[in-house]
């Protein structure tokens, strides 16, 4: 039946989300979800929501949530862009602000729906190898473009981008949109956002979905020049008027408010995903310094599918990516102290024979 398909649909291989098991019993450490439940503002609002209104279309341009955030980052209501998470946002992008005949660069590796949404809408485009260590250096994008995006902290490896190098790029890339895929920003990068005023060719993308817990609630925003804001408005427009629901509008708005449930539970994965990497090194594994609520680490002593089937044997579910370069790390999201606790101790089991092997060859 496949003969029914576009020549698009053919030609596509879409992303693959992270697995999301039916059992409940797990350790789930594979999607970067957020381990604490959204602020009890947040619920407060959802259920006032569920009221005879919902018979009612949501507002279509959710500027309820456009106002939270302009509050939030010192912006006008006009340098704000709503959507359905931060993934329809970057698919507005691509076609509203990134479509042209000169190649878009992203980094060869990264968040793997870059070349998806490229694949979709036409785009052409090319990849910019990271360095050795696996970070991004940003004078390798200095070349002629389409436009630019790349995440900060970039996935899947959590490496951040110094705000001055973003400000050079900015500089020196006038011509094109520079796209900065912010998704996990708040667990320790600095945010671009500051540097919208002055360079009109930069959009910043945010989520709700990691920080403030609210990955079912599917929220995200775009940050930049009015003009950029009008033609993903324009996009967006030609695809779905009403984006945000009246639950995500209110939840979305309750979370950006409470700062200090979203300070307190930032600040705890934090502080656990710094224990966390100092149990792992002190397991052997080779650790990347991380700026996300996730840590990408792989171990010389064992092969990381092996490794991570260990894991799921003890109920534990990480991530793997079989792609080149990074094929024998794993990613693991930071979970609670409990949780990452045990990974630690299960992570220990698994890898004793290795480290027995190792002392009576020293003997």
């Amino acid at each position: 039946m496949s003969r029914y398909w576009s020549s698009v649909v053919h030609r596509i291989v879409p992303y693959t989300p992270g697995e999301q098991p039916k059992l409940t019993n797990l350790i789930k450490l594979n999607t970067n979800e957020n381990p604490y439940g959204p602020s009890p503002k947040v619920l407060e609002a959802v259920k006032a929501e569920a009221a005879d209104t919902l018979r009612l279309y949501p507002d279509p341009n959710s500027d309820r949530v456009r106002a939270a955030v302009a509050a939030y980052y010192g912006l006008t209501l006009s340098q704000v862009f709503a959507g359905n998470g931060s993934d329809e946002v970057l698919a507005f992008a691509f076609l509203a602000l990134l479509k042209h005949e000169e190649p878009l660069l992203f980094p060869d590796i990264t968040y793997s729906f870059y070349p998806v949404y490229c694949r979709v809408y036409e785009v052409n485009y090319e990849t910019v190898p990271v360095t050795g260590d696996l970070a991004i250096r940003l004078e390798d994008y200095l070349r002629p473009n389409g436009g630019i995006v790349f995440p900060n902290p970039n996935a899947p490896t959590g490496r951040s981008v110094a705000l001055s190098e973003i400000r050079e790029l900015l500089e020196k890339n006038t011509e094109s949109v520079v796209v900065i895929d912010e998704a996990y920003v708040d667990f320790g990068a600095e945010s671009a956002v500051t540097l919208i005023d002055r360079y009109p060719n930069l959009l910043v993308v945010q989520t709700l979905s990691k920080a403030r817990s609210l990955a079912g609630l599917r929220v995200g925003f775009a940050m930049g020049h009015p003009l950029l804001i009008e033609a993903l408005d324009r996009v967006k427009n030609s695809f779905n008027s009403y984006p945000l629901d009246r639950f995500a509008i209110a939840g979305a708005v309750a979370a950006l408010e409470d700062r200090g449930y979203f300070e307190e539970t930032r600040d705890r994965i934090v502080r656990t995903r710094e224990t966390l990497v100092g149990k792992l090194r002190e397991l052997g594994f080779d650790v990347l310094p991380s700026a996300a609520n996730f840590i990408f680490a792989r171990h010389p002593g064992m092969d990381a599918v092996e490794l991570a089937r260990r894991l799921r044997e003890r109920s534990i579910i990480v991530r793997h990516f079989p792609l080149p370069r990074i094929e024998q790390y794993l990613r693991i999201t930071v979970g609670t102290d409990e949780q990452c606790g045990i990974l630690a101790s299960s992570l220990a089991e698994i890898l004793e024979p290795s480290f027995a092997g190792k002392s009576r060859s020293r003997s």
